[in-house]
């Protein structure tokens, strides 16, 4: 889960420099991380983000080895405010087991979360970077107002079906998730960290408590990497893993990415692969931006005639002024 401003994830993250919103002039996808950013995708812009996997999985202490492939799909809905989003975060998964004994298929809905995102502190917000035109040295300072991050909360809903084999009960249930979201802009916009700390599954018999950490390089206007950590412990399950990749910007409103990810046990070991696609729908949200720019036009142009309005005036000043030298 989971701009740097003209670079492929800069840009998608530090779009709140221009409006002091949460639309960007590209797509700011949290792809193909798992962290979860702390800015919305906008007011009344809609998001998909989708992607195929492969996971190859050995336990050696019950000697079992699994393969398959699984599809995850998260959808995102900037609603009613610039800083709310709404989200959908569906996984399926299919795997084919065996064991020395026998050999059995495993299928089903490996997660299904519904809730909501809401920043609540921008450190960019009526925040502007001064440059010291009389100081090159001060300009290249250690700006430390980037260490102040942005934060977000999410909290929603694991929705588990009946018989599922991912699942710690047989029954069908509804538990909470909570998350707290931190994100840093760093070195000018050219790396960005995120933060998700995670309760989930709060009001089950196994609650799961853990983190991500993700920093985020954009190389150029179209490419990006990323490193990532995240670790989660349960009753159930817990582990730790690693995980790297990298994005290219098709075009501002779609991009593709790919990434690998490891474990470092082997009760089980782990391996995934995945590919994936975002793509953004902000058709509506133009017309705000549109709005924006005609009303600096109609400032412009008040200034505009203010300025021509003194001229003249300075100008007819300094007419008289030669006039009166001629007489006298």
């Amino acid at each position: 889960m989971f701009k740097i401003r003209n670079l492929i994830i800069s840009s998608v993250f530090l779009a709140p420099y221009l409006f002091f919103g949460q639309h960007t002039d590209v797509i700011n996808s949290n792809r193909p991380g798992e962290t979860m950013s702390a800015f919305s995708v906008g007011k009344s812009v809609i998001q998909a983000e989708v992607g195929v996997y492969g996971i190859n999985e050995k336990h050696n202490l019950l000697n079992y080895n699994a393969s398959g492939f699984g599809t995850d799909l998260v959808l995102r809905w900037g609603l009613f405010r610039e800083q709310l989003e709404l989200i959908a975060d569906i996984q399926y998964q299919m795997e084919d087991f065996s064991t020395p004994f026998n050999s059995y298929k495993k299928n089903n809905f490996k997660q299904t979360i519904l809730g909501a995102k809401y920043l609540i502190y921008d450190p960019f917000k009526n925040y502007e970077k001064k440059a010291n035109i009389y100081s090159w040295k001060a300009n290249q300072r250690f700006d430390w107002h980037q260490l102040i991050p942005a934060v977000s909360i999410f909290a929603g809903a694991n929705f588990t079906f009946k018989d599922n084999p991912y699942a710690f009960t047989n029954e069908s249930s509804i538990s909470p998730k909570i998350m707290l979201i931190t994100q840093n802009h760093l070195g000018d916009g050219k790396w960005v960290f995120v933060t998700n700390i995670i309760a989930d599954y709060i009001s089950t018999d196994f609650p799961s408590y853990g983190y991500v950490v993700t920093l985020t390089r954009g190389f150029n206007d179209k490419w990006s990497g990323f490193v990532e950590n995240q670790g989660y412990k349960s009753d159930f399950y817990s582990d730790c893993i690693i995980r790297g990749g990298a994005a290219y910007l098709l075009n501002k409103n779609m991009q593709i990415d790919a990434s690998v990810s490891t474990n470092f046990k082997d009760t089980p070991s782990i391996f995934y692969g995945g590919v994936g696609f975002s793509w953004r729908y902000d058709t509506n949200y133009k017309e705000v931006q549109m709005n924006f720019k005609d009303n600096k036009k109609d400032k412009k142009g008040k200034k505009d005639k203010k300025s021509k309005k003194k001229e003249l005036k300075e100008d007819a000043i300094k007419i008289e002024q030669k006039r009166k030298s001629t007489f006298e």
